[in-house]
């Protein structure tokens, strides 16, 4: 399976004033050759092993934690390489199995927030793995250009319903720590929940409903302080947005320096991305299909591109091997690099698009939004 994102939010280790008491997990695992199962506590900086145990015979296994709070907390049961994540709260006796695949099978019985989660989790990691599936297909060199439309179309339609249903969950149980679960889960190459604008309004619907049925868990003080991290980006961002551009200079993969502004009178596509992305391929696949239809245009399109990454190797062969047609340039620091200081971009991909006088007329614009206003400017 492949590995999500930690569950980012801060749980509180000590939580003095709170009853402890013992929670028991039990269960079976069958249809693999694995004996050995752990227990993992999930903190905001990593996943620490609490306890592992041996399946008997029949594949059965135990664990009992003492001391454990009334506000649930994350741990992950992790079982042939595979995490089932579980809310834990003192008290709890709860029954985890599964037959085969663990993430697709497994059940939860006796924790109706980890049941309430399961729902989610199960859909959203197989949509993970189908993403992934159809990445590596789309690296096939040797794909006709119908077959590659096709697997763009098959990955965007997947993506889409992934994010719908996400949010889905999100607002149909806003009150749930496994929304809060929810809010932090990210698909290959996502570092925000919606379009970084509008997730404030998702994260602030989920910590008032928090704060009614779960007043004491450490999550809602995470919680609200991303909701005024957020809110304070969208008070920059609007320094940025509608006005003429800040310029930047950057070398593409020859050493060559090329300025942003060297391209002024022509409509700029500047395009904040990473090679590391796992959906790079089918998010180049699609702004060339549209490179190729206006960089001729009247008033032509350019794009700029800037890699956030810090492998030069990396970057350079994933330029090559999607062969890229337009202007590569990355200064190689990565997170570190200004221009993302400049333009306020805390996700990626982002992309600004610039008319010919030089003002920034849209952000973070695709699809056939994008090909509705390069129509109206490259006329």
């Amino acid at each position: 399976m492949n590995k999500l994102p930690l569950f980012c939010i801060a749980a509180a280790l000590t939580l003095g004033s709170c009853q402890r008491s013992e929670v028991k997990i039990a269960g079976r695992f069958v249809g693999t050759d694995r004996t050995t199962v752990y227990l993992e506590q999930v903190s905001s900086l990593r996943q620490q092993l609490v306890d592992s145990t041996t399946l008997d015979g029949e594949g059965n296994y135990r664990f009992v934690l003492d001391r454990v709070s009334q506000t649930p907390s994350l741990y992950n049961i992790v079982y042939n390489g595979e995490r089932i994540p579980l809310f834990l709260a003192g008290g709890d006796r709860i029954r985890v199995q599964a037959a085969g695949n663990v993430v697709r099978t497994y059940t939860v019985e006796g924790s109706a927030e980890s049941e309430l989660l399961r729902t989610f989790y199960q859909d959203f990691v197989g949509g993970a793995q189908r993403l992934d599936a159809i990445a590596k297909r789309l690296a096939d060199a040797a794909l006709t250009e119908a077959e590659r439309k096709e697997l763009v179309r098959e990955y965007t339609t997947e993506y889409y319903r992934i994010r719908r249903e996400q949010l889905a969950f999100i607002a149909g149980n806003k009150a749930s720590l496994a929304a809060v679960y929810a809010l932090y889960q990210r698909l290959p190459g996502d570092t925000q929940l919606l379009d970084g604008a509008s997730d404030v309004i998702h994260f602030r619907s989920v910590a008032e409903a928090l704060e009614t049925r779960y007043p004491a868990s450490p999550y809602l003080v995470t919680l609200k302080g991303d909701i005024a991290r957020m809110e304070a980006a969208a008070r920059l961002a609007e320094e940025v947005t509608e006005a003429t551009f800040p310029d930047i200079e950057m070398p593409d993969m020859y050493g060559k320096k090329i300025k942003l502004s060297s391209l002024k009178g022509k409509v700029i596509l500047l395009d904040f991305w990473s090679a590391q992305l796992g959906n790079s391929n089918t998010l180049n696949a699609e702004l060339k299909e549209l490179y190729a239809d206006y960089r001729n245009a009247p008033t032509p399109l350019e794009v700029y591109q800037v890699a956030i990454d810090t492998s030069k190797p990396l970057w350079i062969n994933t330029v090559q091997e999607q062969a890229l047609p337009w202007i590569s340039v990355s200064d190689l620091r990565g997170q570190a690099t200004m221009a993302l200081g400049l333009y306020n971009v805390t996700k990626l991909p982002t992309n600004f698009l610039i008319d010919k006088a030089g003002t920034i007329v849209a952000r973070d614009v695709r699809g056939e939004e994008l090909k509705r206003k390069l129509a109206e400017l490259t006329r």
